[in-house]
């Protein structure tokens, strides 16, 4: 499984399940088997730093010499994505509707889908510089299933509408050359027109724009095209459900699925109690096969402690079946 990871993955599953942990794990053998890792936390509910002991915040923070990770901040870069619209905007507008320009962005603030749109900003800008910055890897800690099917299917859309977008601009620019082109009165007045006019200067800056964010969502979309993503899940009856739809709906996206992490699975040999419960998540793990075919399911048994720190997590990743060499 560690050899095999293509340089993009993302880890997503039901809420709790250890994700974050399971990603970490891998980012941490990838890195020490001589790959730059970038591991990058879309989940608000950050626990990337807990699970090291470190602050970690909106841009990369070391580890190690090969592992860097960063927790996308929504509100943060939601901000950042705003300013920037709002300059933007205001070399574009006279001084008089800049008030206008700040009544509209703060609606935006709070506008459904804004946080998500600023994160797959700020993920598209490190995903598509991977190589320029010389990572291996990037590897994707999501928020809980729903919103990681949703994440990855906004590059599609956003650069539809970005397309959409230069569409309208050139229609609105060739009905605007006609219309400058004649006076008042209908006479022909082209020969009099400045071919670096305010307008032509906002209109040029306009589609750069656009240009510039197509060319990045394109980016991101081919990236897309070669990632894979992790399922993780515990051996119970709605974790199951719930990672077969999510199956269904990466397929739906395109995302192939390279394996299941099945975590918490209880010992056989430890009781009756822990006997009897490993029996019915063997059911359950079986139900998952039934529907997955011979998809790659890594079983991690529960652990006697907590994972914590760089030990705690070679232990986990040992448990995963990742070699360090």
């Amino acid at each position: 499984m560690l050899l095999d990871l293509p340089p993009l993955v993302f880890f997503g599953g039901k809420g709790g399940v250890g994700k974050t942990t399971t990603a970490a794990a891998v980012a941490l053998a990838l890195s020490e088997a001589g790959r730059k890792v970038l591991l990058v936390s879309t989940d608000p509910a950050h626990n990337l730093g807990h699970l090291w002991g470190v602050k970690i915040g909106d841009q990369e923070y070391s580890l190690s010499e090969n592992l860097e990770v960063c927790e996308i901040d929504p509100a943060l870069t939601t901000k950042k994505h705003l300013e920037q619209a709002r300059e933007v905007m205001y070399s574009m507008m006279p001084e008089r509707l800049h008030k206008e320009v700040d009544h509209h962005l703060a609606l935006s603030a709070s506008t459904p889908g804004a946080h998500e749109a600023a994160i797959l900003e700020r993920l598209a800008d490190l995903i598509t510089t991977r190589e320029e910055r010389g990572y291996e890897h990037v590897i994707v800690d999501t928020a809980p299933s729903g919103h990681t099917a949703h994440l990855l299917d906004m590059p599609e859309l956003m650069g539809a509408w970005t397309e959409g977008l230069l569409q309208r601009r050139a229609q609105s620019e060739k009905f605007g050359e006609v219309v400058r082109g004649f006076d008042a009165t209908g006479k022909d007045k082209a020969a009099g027109v400045s071919g670096d006019s305010p307008v032509e200067r906002r209109n040029n800056r306009i589609r750069h724009i656009l240009l510039r964010r197509k060319e990045k969502f394109a980016k991101l979309r081919h990236e897309l095209k070669h990632a894979v993503c992790v399922i993780v899940l515990v051996p119970e009856r709605l974790p199951v459900l719930e990672s077969v739809e999510f199956k269904e709906e990466l397929a739906r996206i395109g995302v192939p699925v390279a394996g299941y992490v099945v975590n918490r699975c209880s010992p056989a040999d430890q009781g009756e109690f822990l006997a009897a419960r490993r029996e019915r998540e063997e059911g359950f793990i079986a139900q998952l096969r039934a529907s997955v075919g011979d998809a790659l399911i890594v079983r991690v048994p529960l652990l006697a402690t907590e994972v914590q720190g760089f030990a705690g997590l070679r232990e986990y990743a040992e448990a995963l079946g990742l070699s360090r060499s």
